[in-house]
């Protein structure tokens, strides 16, 4: 089995997470780490024990010895740094919202054929084992017809305006950050483009969305009730109901419990557990399977699929004139 050299571009928290799944992984390593940050990338290394620490982004996407990059960077640098990584060649796995908008997703889509790139969107919630059963569930009709999905993200901290939540330049706000997450869920229970979409959103000083709220209608008089906030505490959790039932899922972002209630029957849980540093070793195995077999896009998040969110999302911000830097 081809053993796979990982770049990771941008040293924040996220990427420490993404350091942890790669050891529990075999066949490849994470072998040079990039940051504009002066010093961060030497911190990142040196805490992973990672042989390579690049101060730009250059020296990382002209190291010969990495095959794809990781791309931890905030929203409004994704798509320079994908177009980055595509223009030397690199495979790339990308943080999500995979960029701003669809037309940013679309040029990178048309750049990665064009140098034989695998390319991929990081939404980790797709990749997990109760998911894989939820949609095998979902197939089998287990809860008859589905009528509605509801979900919900919220998370409540006083986040100062520089943090990336609350940062227009950083292309902040609920919907890309959190809120693409119940759209997710309703994009995998459906596997359509809602035919409706209305929307509100509660801005803050910075003129991103702290809260927000979404309504998606589907052809078969289907909804998808979905919100996001960092400004509320709420539960975090997706429920799919159908004509037969329902399945709850507790914290469905990392989903390990499917919680299965059929009508006039007690409630099954099915479980699915792993541990913490082990949530990204998912998507991570399943990208390098796709490299290995000369893929260049992902058969469970496939690119159209990518696009498909950002349209959604491109959609909700123009019905709140929320418009990032560059657009």
């Amino acid at each position: 089995m081809q053993s796979i050299n990982w770049g990771v571009m941008g040293c924040g928290g996220i990427a420490h997470q993404f350091a942890l799944a790669i050891k529990k992984l075999e066949q490849c390593t994470i072998l040079a780490g990039a940051s504009n940050t002066k010093g961060r990338a030497e911190d990142f290394t040196e805490q992973h024990q990672i042989p390579r620490a690049y101060n730009n982004y250059q020296s990382l996407v002209t190291d010969p010895d990495i095959d794809v990059i990781y791309i931890a960077t905030t929203h409004n640098f994704h798509f320079e740094n994908i177009k980055l990584c595509l223009l030397h060649g690199k495979h790339v796995i990308c943080e999500k919202p995979f960029t701003v908008n669809a037309q940013q997703t679309k040029i990178l889509i048309a750049l990665a054929k064009e140098n034989n790139c695998f390319m991929m969107e990081c939404v980790w919630t797709r990749f997990l084992p109760a998911i894989e059963h939820l949609k095998q569930l979902l197939a089998e009709n287990i809860i008859g017809e589905v009528h509605t999905v509801k979900a919900n993200f919220s998370i409540c901290e006083d986040f100062p305006l520089t943090h990336r939540l609350r940062n227009k330049s950083l292309a902040g706000g609920a919907l890309l950050d959190l809120g693409i997450y119940p759209l997710t869920l309703a994009s995998i229970v459906f596997g359509e483009q809602p035919s409706r979409i209305q929307s509100s959103a509660v801005m803050g000083e910075d003129g991103v969305d702290e809260s927000s709220c979404y309504l998606l209608e589907y052809q078969q008089h289907q909804r998808a009730i979905l919100s996001a906030s960092f400004i509320e505490e709420a539960p975090t959790e997706g429920i799919i109901s159908g004509s037969k039932g329902y399945i709850r899922i507790p914290d469905f972002l990392g989903a390990q419990e499917l919680h299965i209630k059929l009508k006039d029957q007690p409630i099954k849980v099915s479980s699915f557990p792993f541990n913490a540093d082990e949530n990204f070793t998912f998507e991570v195995s399943h990208a390098m399977q796709c490299i290995r077999e000369n893929k260049q896009q992902s058969d469970i998040l496939p690119l159209d699929t990518t696009t498909a969110m950002m349209t959604i999302m491109d959609t909700i911000r123009s019905q709140w004139g929320l418009i990032y830097s560059g657009e």
